[in-house]
């Protein structure tokens, strides 16, 4: 591994960079793009931006790395992830969102400590790759000792900006949920257990590198007392509530029949709405849903690919961003979509807008948008997203002299967007970087997916050695 993620970068001057996108406008009005461009990064954060033949003088014996042809914008963020699903890829690949969960429950069950790094090593690993330097992740099973630690560590491994969930269940078959009584923990459990990771991991500051949330996981697997009492510790403890919310049509029914509500009404009832709050999916948000979750000043996590994957829909991303929502992008869990390729989803995004009225199509500056202040937004990040002085140096480039953009380089965003969908060049956390030349430099892949193939190997297995039974729902 290089330096570690803690440590206090140098001075550095990234320069002869061919066009910078620094995402600083309004998502309605693009920011001007500066050519030949260059930025000084000092301690892990942006200290100044223009052109590179006009370098300040605090750049004088800073350590320099040029990125001729490149396109440079922010890092790209990813406001909802499932990463221990790494290990369990496509399985149950006809279900619907219900069914495919109750395939995958018992294959989860198998998780263990190691199994959850490596996960979140590999996930995070692809993430980097693809362009995302900030993700968030929602780990709500906890069986064999597995803890949420266990994805801090390997997000300070590969260097990414991390917001961890302390995800949870605790409605099993027997009391009317989903998920079986096996995987659902006693909720005093839960309420400590989150309380002790907040206190351990959670850091308020501008620029910190590992944040933590409180997500019970949806309303057919947790209780409206734990929801209540999330929320109340949350509060307490000044950190954000993630849920899944509005995704499926049996979600509606299921709410309807269970709590005689339909399931935002069922959140707000339970004080689940707020500037601190950001729901996952929110396919089926009706028209008064978008205007309440404006009023209230709701996130929304816009997870395209894996509501194609499950057959959900598509969510009405025009309608929640025209009531001022704050919506940014999420690959969802790699077991639902089935990889962590951020940069895809951003294409993901635009397109799938086109298959609705012209007036709710995405524009290209959107999508990426989206993915960089949007997710900012949706995560209360004033540090990231954009790159101007003051801002965590947090950044990609991509070559745009590579075959899949020749022709297009007239419009550098477009191109990254419509043309291929492929992994950055360049990318920088906290002013260290991560990606060099394509390649991931924090850590070692060989070993890293020889250890996770072994592991995933082991889940979907049985105890006697056999395929596990989810085979038998492809």
């Amino acid at each position: 591994m290089t330096q570690p993620a803690h440590a206090n970068p140098p001075r550095t001057l990234i320069t002869d960079i061919q066009t910078l996108l620094p995402m600083t406008g309004s998502r309605e009005q693009p920011g001007s793009a500066i050519q030949n461009a260059a930025l000084l990064i000092e301690g892990g954060v942006i200290a100044w931006v223009g052109h590179a033949e006009a370098p300040p003088p605090e750049a004088e014996g800073a350590a320099s790395i040029r990125l001729p042809g490149h396109l440079v914008l922010p890092g790209l963020v990813n406001t909802h992830h499932h990463l221990y699903q790494t290990l369990t890829r496509c399985l149950a690949t006809d279900s619907g969102l219900f069914d495919w969960l109750k395939t995958l429950y018992p294959v989860w069950m198998r998780l263990t400590p190691e199994g959850a790094y490596l996960s979140a090593a590999v996930g995070l690993a692809e993430l980097a790759l693809s362009g995302c330097t900030t993700s968030s992740d929602h780990l709500y099973l906890y069986p064999n000792g597995v803890d949420l630690g266990d994805t801090i560590r390997a997000a300070a491994d590969i260097g990414l900006r991390f917001h961890a969930t302390r995800g949870s269940m605790s409605r099993g078959e027997s009391q009317g949920g989903l998920p079986p009584d096996a995987a659902v923990e006693r909720e005093a459990h839960i309420l400590k257990d989150s309380e002790r990771l907040v206190r351990q991991y959670h850091d308020a500051s501008r620029h910190a590198m590992t944040r933590v949330a409180l997500a019970p996981c949806s309303p057919f697997s947790v209780t409206a007392d734990l929801m209540r009492e999330s929320a109340t510790l949350a509060r307490s403890l000044g950190v954000m509530l993630h849920t899944h919310l509005a995704e499926t049509e049996d979600e509606d029914a299921y709410c309807l029949a269970t709590v005689g509500m339909r399931p935002l009404d069922y959140a707000e009832s339970l004080g689940w709405v707020g500037k601190d709050v950001w729901f996952a999916h929110g396919v089926h948000f009706s028209p008064t849903d978008a205007r309440r979750l404006g009023q209230c000043d709701c996130g929304v996590a816009h997870c395209p690919s894996s509501n194609m994957r499950l057959g959900s829909g598509i969510a009405p991303i025009r309608e929640l961003l025209s009531q001022g929502v704050r919506v940014g992008l999420g690959v969802d869990g790699s077991a639902s979509n089935d990889g962590s390729h951020l940069l895809a989803e951003v294409r993901q995004a635009l397109l799938v807008s086109r298959l609705r009225r012209p007036q709710q199509h995405l524009k290209a500056w959107e999508a990426l948008w989206l993915a960089t202040r949007g997710g900012a937004s949706v995560l209360n990040r004033d540090d990231i997203g954009q790159l101007a002085p003051g801002m965590s140096a947090d950044l990609i480039g991509l070559d745009l002299n590579r075959l899949e953009y020749s022709g297009a380089t007239h419009d550098p965003a477009a191109a990254v967007v419509l043309c291929a969908v492929r992994g950055v060049d360049f990318s920088m956390v906290n002013g260290r970087a991560v990606v060099q030349e394509g390649r991931l430099i924090t850590l070692d892949l060989p070993p890293l997916l020889e250890r996770h193939r072994a592991e995933s190997r082991r889940m979907i297995r049985d105890e006697e050695g056999r395929p596990s039974s989810s085979f038998g729902r492809l």
